[in-house]
């Protein structure tokens, strides 16, 4: 998602920049280009979008039986073909249109929810304590946002000293190093059975197994945890819902007017955002050894809304750095509520877990950009922080959700002992 961040904001740049040279002799105006570059990009996401949550789906769900090393490679190696054609397209100057199809294309080896939800599953198998999971997948994240962030300060220095075909030669070598460490040295968490590997399916059982991974998580569970999965799962996607659309807006709300930021301080905004990640990470290690889950969340989500709304009013350059003091540990609910989710399922469904997880981001966040950035272009003439502060008062739904969950006492020992009573009953079956 910040790589996405980043993306749009390089664009944003590039308007200002083109507006100011050709405002006076074609008479474009700023908010037309910002107009017609927000819908391109929108349509690129949405171009992507479904077709990597289907493939997500099977994936990342189908690696709890035949292995998470697949939903890491296929889309290492969607990026890497995405990225040579990429280049193809800006060394002969080809026309837009083809960013649609090299989308379309690089979404059907799944994309980064492929990628991402494989990650996390891969690193879930790895843990032996509960404790572990919750900082091991904010591990997983630090470093996902601070990469992305450190990728988003340089593109540009690398497209001004290599130019645009060079540095996708470069990007698609890194993709190349990738799949050859995923495939080479990297040892698969779920063991296939030799039987297995060599046993042979008919076509219509091989698409029913790859395809009933989230189905039969919801079908075979209890009740309560069925109830649990879905109250966390609609938690994760509102909280992600606010982040990615009120952080998605600070590009344009500080190019706008009384800010009127250049191209040097957005850049600082930008790695002071991004140091949240770190912070956040901090946080999660070192409230993870005196307080619940549950409650680490709730001061993620509070960090936040002090964040939104002091950025509302921020009407000065001093302030509107200072608004990221109350946001350190904004990024906190993420990582946890992914670990409390995957604390409830067995070993044998994290992957189905985490592929409901990555559909979600990709759905929330293409729904979340479409929504905030229309609400921006209708309220900015007479308020432009209103979607700051809209997007902290939609906070009061995870928080009530997680009110909910403290007053029905669904705490981890809760969560612990659904696994254990699965566990044990799927024992005494297969004894």
């Amino acid at each position: 998602m910040l790589l996405k961040g980043s993306q749009h904001r390089g664009l944003n740049l590039q308007m200002r920049a083109h507006n100011s040279s050709l405002v006076d002799s074609i008479g474009t105006t700023h908010q037309e280009v910002q107009e017609k570059a927000s819908l391109f990009l929108m349509q690129l996401d949405l171009t992507g979008a479904v077709p990597s949550i289907l493939v997500a789906i099977v994936l990342v769900a189908d690696g709890d039986r035949h292995g998470r090393k697949k939903s890491l490679v296929l889309p290492s190696v969607g990026a890497f073909i995405s990225n040579a054609f990429l280049g193809a397209f800006s060394y002969f100057s080809l026309s837009l249109s083809i960013f649609f199809a090299v989308v379309f294309f690089g979404s059907l080896f799944g994309s980064m929810a492929t990628f991402l939800g494989g990650a996390f599953a891969f690193i879930a198998d790895l843990c032996n304590e509960e404790k572990q999971k919750t900082i091991r997948i904010a591990v997983v994240d630090l470093i996902f946002g601070l990469v992305s962030g450190l990728a988003g300060l340089t593109s540009g220095y690398f497209i001004r000293g290599l130019g645009f075909p060079w540095t996708f030669v470069v990007a698609s070598l890194l993709h190349f190093i990738n799949i050859f460490y995923i495939t080479f040295w990297l040892e698969d968490t779920v063991r296939v059975p030799e039987f297995q590997q060599h046993a042979l399916v008919s076509c219509t059982e091989g698409l029913k197994e790859t395809f009933s991974g989230v189905y039969m998580l919801f079908k075979t569970s209890t009740y309560k945890k069925r109830t649990l999965i879905i109250v966390l799962l609609f938690t994760f996607m509102m909280y992600f819902f606010t982040l990615i659309g009120g952080s998605s807006l600070f590009t344009l709300y500080e190019l706008d007017e009384p800010l009127c930021w250049n191209e040097l301080y957005i850049g600082y905004g930008a790695a002071a955002f991004t140091s949240v990640s770190l912070t956040s990470f901090l946080g999660i290690y070192f409230f993870s050894h005196c307080l619940r889950d549950i409650y680490i969340v709730f001061i993620g989500i509070f960090s936040y809304i002090g964040g939104m709304v002091m950025a509302a009013f921020a009407k000065t350059t001093l302030l509107m750095f200072l608004m990221r003091v109350p946001s350190l540990l904004c990024f906190m609910p993420i990582p946890v509520l992914r670990s409390m989710m995957s604390k409830v399922v067995l070993t044998s469904e994290q992957g189905a877990m985490f592929a409901c997880i990555a559909c979600l981001e990709v759905m929330t966040a293409a729904i979340s950009l479409t929504v905030f950035n229309s609400l921006y272009a209708a309220t900015v003439a007479w308020f432009p922080g209103f979607s700051f502060l809209l997007s902290a008062g939609l906070c009061i739904i995870p928080l009530g959700i997680l009110c909910w969950l403290m007053c029905t006492r669904w705490h981890e020992e809760d969560l612990a002992s659904l696994v254990y009573e699965e566990q044990s009953s799927e024992e005494s079956i297969e004894s």
